[in-house]
């Protein structure tokens, strides 16, 4: 389906659905950042926009390149760095999302595959790459976060001032825990709140659904994405549930992600690859001589931003043809392929990308008739070969393509951010449950534990709901250590080389236990740990308690006891043991009933005889909290706070660069304008009347002059200095403007005035006709401004007419309408004085007769009430008496 329906289906839904924007019209955005491209998304709810759309950049493209760049002092991010991708290979850093929080081995593995020769070296404490550019040295994480706060930029950029700093990024399904953390911390560099990380799969799934009701059947739908750099099959169960909503029952659609499979290293940049192999051997051959173009980045990277454009034509026709300038040593390079060719030299990867969709039906136990559809996403699925062989395994004869290939997942995510963000609610229910794509393992390892299953458990199965809680409890009294892992060697992410990815000590217990050793423990000393698996995917230990539970001797009072009782009780139980203290010791809760007044021999006659108490043995639990440190290693260790400071000062540098740097390309082409726009203008005929040839040719001269200066010295000048010449500029070239502008300004805000002071007469008549009420005071000073104004304006006009147009103007347009202002306020004032009411007056005698019936009346009243008091006072002396009779007769 076209992208422009897509969004016009889901944009009216979404303005069905949102509900209540706070006051301060908030905003969320979605990130999907993918290993060439990123896309945003932004729901807003500002009057006269979209309330869902995709952000564009400024090429006004709606996708954007995930590229950073460092040339020449400045920093380029998207399509500016990809405009220099040809020239300076080095110098323009590429799927830095497939890099971040992996091994250096894996980065340097992963680059040379890809033909790209970074400058890059091991960082020392957590073995990740650094990459070094004149600008300094970047961790991925550090090269994300400026992709992240770019595409921050676009988002506020879209909603025209809406603050947007909650957002949703989307990850493939195969990123695993380190990956992810890293991703957070990238976000966080750039300023973004994180809601969550959402997995592709349900962005997609959620679009799929927003529209559609399942109330009348459920349906099984597999989602099937190529990428640039992976692959993956996803099975959705999409179905109905009832719910209440305002007391009634109404259905809602939900979806469960069953299962998803991938394979991380096939994607359409696979297929290039053998493209570029294919070419590169054809040119080698052509030029003899032991030449190897894969030794040259920049012929490497000319040839392969040719041959992305040679498959997307292969993907509409049969042949295409191939050229590229210059891309070794002079030569120019010309060729062509068939589709055909295209198709035999990538005919294993056609094989392994149905593995995912497979490998979701074996798992699953579902059969092809099983699935409903088989929605394709991706930029990759657009090849014909791929096409045929989906349609081929499937048995069909059409595809399902209802989503935008590019941006469904962008457009789904921002739905979930939506949904679960504070600012924007949607009212129609879409519930969403995904899974873990891995399976987590915990193994605590310690003094005296054995290494059975009691220490080493399969905590988080495959698919399990996110977010999910547990915990887990051990038996141990000394500290200790939980590792995470991946619960098989065979499911890792891509990348990593051991299934441990956290590690953490917890102390605290030795001396917890140390502490209540003394004390009568009940049970042995046992340790609580919570764990979480995030809405974001993130499996992590969050707290650790120790759980001592003692049992001791506490003095507790007898209740429901009499005074006869107590003492009888006291006497007893001081003379013999009695059957009631053997029954509590059997039920283990032992009972000595004591009177520590007893030897008082007048105590049985005392009515503050002393508390009658028991002692009970009694079960206490204390909770003790554990401190819990993280020992993490490799890529997937955190961040120190120095380390985090310090790269966020450098991000914030570099962004005070960028600012410089625009600030100072628009002040220079604000000058470049200004020159060539005010040399146009002093040639026109009107600038002759209102200045002087002198003064024309001395302006050119100095535009001239700064003209030259903008050419030479100017081209590395800083922002103070085009501001410096702007100004000098326009100190000269104003005051003509300003003349040239009161040609026509200055007339028409006299015939403004003069036709207003027209009117102040006919409103003058119309108050002698309609208001003769009004103070004649008041009027008169009203036509006597007005002939003020009139007097003001006709001296003006005759001054200026004498004036040559070169002088400063005799009056100006501003003032003459600062006096037609004046003038209208006192008008207005006096046409709101409202008319007088009129005087009433009634006769005296009428007013007399008035006052002795209301005094005649008000006695009456007194007399009643008095009257009613004192019946209402016998009433209540007579029920008085009645009582007292009803009392002495009892």
């Amino acid at each position: 389906m076209p992208a422009k329906n897509m969004l016009f289906r889901i944009g009216i839904f979404l303005s069905l659905f949102l509900l209540n924007p706070i006051p301060s019209q908030s905003a969320v955005s979605s990130i999907d950042l993918g290993s060439e491209w990123f896309k945003v998304a932004v729901v807003n709810l500002k009057p006269g926009q979209p309330p869902i759309s995709i952000a564009i950049n400024e090429m006004s493209k709606r996708k954007t390149p995930s590229l950073v760049a460092f040339h020449s002092g400045s920093r380029l991010i998207g399509e500016e760095a990809s405009g220099i991708v040809a020239r300076y290979p080095n110098k323009v850093y590429s799927h830095l999302r497939d890099l971040i929080s992996k091994p250096f081995s894996h980065v340097s593995k992963t680059l040379e595959s890809l033909y790209l020769t970074y400058d890059i070296s091991p960082e020392e404490s957590r073995n990740v790459a650094v990459f070094k550019t004149e600008n300094g040295n970047f961790t991925a994480e550090e090269l994300v976060a400026m992709l992240f706060k770019y595409a921050l930029g676009l988002a506020e950029a879209h909603t025209r001032g809406t603050p947007v700093k909650d957002a949703v990024v989307t990850v493939p399904p195969y990123m695993g825990v380190a990956e992810r953390k890293g991703l957070l911390v990238a976000a966080e560099l750039a300023g973004i709140n994180v809601l969550a990380l959402v997995n592709e799969h349900s962005g997609a799934a959620l679009q799929y659904g927003i529209d559609k009701d399942f109330s009348n059947g459920s349906r099984h739908v597999i989602f099937y994405d190529m990428g640039a750099g992976s692959t993956y099959a996803a099975l959705v169960y999409f179905s109905a549930y009832n719910t209440k909503e305002f007391g009634k029952t109404v259905s809602a659609n939900q979806f469960q992600v069953k299962d998803v499979r991938w394979d991380a290293e096939l994607g359409g940049e696979h297929m290039e690859l053998r493209l570029v192999e294919h070419f590169v051997d054809e040119f080698n051959k052509q030029v003899g001589n032991g030449v190897d173009i894969r030794k040259s980045p920049k012929a490497m990277a000319k040839l392969k931003k040719q041959v992305k454009r040679t498959k997307e034509i292969l993907s509409a026709n049969t042949a295409a043809p191939i050229s590229v300038e210059s891309i070794y040593d002079d030569r120019d390079f010309r060729s062509s392929i068939t589709r055909e060719k295209f198709e035999v030299l990538c005919a294993d990867l056609w094989e392994k990308a149905l593995g995912p969709l497979k490998e979701v039906l074996t798992h699953s136990g579902l059969k092809i008739e099983d699935i409903y559809a088989v929605e394709l996403i991706g930029g990759a699925t657009r090849v014909p070969k791929l096409q045929a062989k989906l349609q081929e395994f499937l048995g069909r004869k059409e595809l399902d393509r209802h989503l935008d290939s590019d941006e469904a997942i962008a457009l789904g995510a921002s739905l979930h951010a939506a949904n679960i963000s504070d600012g924007i609610k949607l009212n129609r229910k879409l519930g969403m449950i995904d899974g873990s794509p891995y399976g987590y393992v915990i193994e605590v390892d310690g003094p005296d534990l054995p290494k059975d299953e009691s220490t080493k458990q399969l905590t988080i199965p495959r698919m399990k709901k996110l977010p999910s809680k547990m915990f887990r409890s051990i038996v141990h009294k000394k500290d200790f250590e939980v590792s995470l892992a991946y619960e098989s060697d065979d499911l890792l992410p891509p990348g990593t080389t051991s299934r441990t990815f956290a590690q953490y000590a917890v102390s605290g217990l030795t001396d917890a236990s140390e502490k209540y050793a003394s004390r009568n423990l009940s049970a042995p000393v046992k340790a609580n740990l919570h764990f979480s698996l995030s809405r974001s995917g993130i499996f992590s230990l969050d707290r650790a308690d120790a759980v001592i539970e003692i049992t001791e001797w506490v003095e507790v009072p007898i209740k429901n006891l009499t005074v006869d009782n107590s003492t009888s009780s006291s006497v007893n139980t001081s003379t013999e043991s009695g059957p009631s203290s053997t029954e509590e010791s059997d039920e283990k809760l032992n009972t000595d009933i004591v009177n520590s007044n007893t030897s008082d021999p007048g105590a049985n006659d005392s009515s503050t005889i002393s508390p009658v108490i028991e002692k009970k043995l009694k079960k206490r639990t204390f909770r003790v909290p554990l401190k819990i440190d993280e020992k993490t290693a490799g890529p997937g260790a955190p961040l120190s706070k120095e380390s985090f400071s310090e790269a966020k000062s450098k991000l914030e540098a570099l962004d005070k660069k960028d600012e410089e740097r625009r600030r100072t390309a628009e002040l220079k082409n604000s000058l470049e304008g200004y020159i060539y726009d005010t040399r146009d203008k002093l040639e026109s005929g009107d600038f002759v009347k209102i200045s002087t040839s002198q003064e024309r040719q001395s302006f050119i001269e100095k535009l001239d002059e700064v003209q030259e200066w903008l050419y030479t010295d100017g081209e590395d000048a800083s922002a103070t200095q085009f501001q410096e010449h702007l100004d000098k500029l326009k100190a000269m070239g104003d005051p003509i403007f300003f003349r040239h502008k009161e040609l026509t300004a200055r007339p028409a805000a006299s015939d403004h005035a003069r036709k207003y002071l027209n009117e102040v007469q006919q409103i003058v008549r119309g108050w002698e006709t309609n208001k003769s009420w009004l103070p004649k005071g008041k009027v008169d000073e009203v036509l006597n401004e007005a002939e003020k104004v009139k007097n003001w304006l006709n001296q003006k006009e005759a001054e200026q007419k004498d004036a040559p147009g070169s002088d400063k103007p005799a009056f100006t347009s501003e003032e003459v309408y600062v006096k037609v202002f004046d003038l209208q306020d006192k008008v207005n004032k006096v046409n709101k004085i409202p008319k007088p009411k009129p005087k009433v007056e009634k006769p005296l005698k009428n007013e007399t007769e008035s006052s002795k019936e209301k005094a005649d009346t008000t006695k009456s009243s007194s007399e009643e009430g008095t009257s009613q008091k004192e019946q209402t006072a016998a009433e209540a002396e007579k029920a008085s008496a009645d009582e007292k009779s009803d009392h002495d007769e009892l």
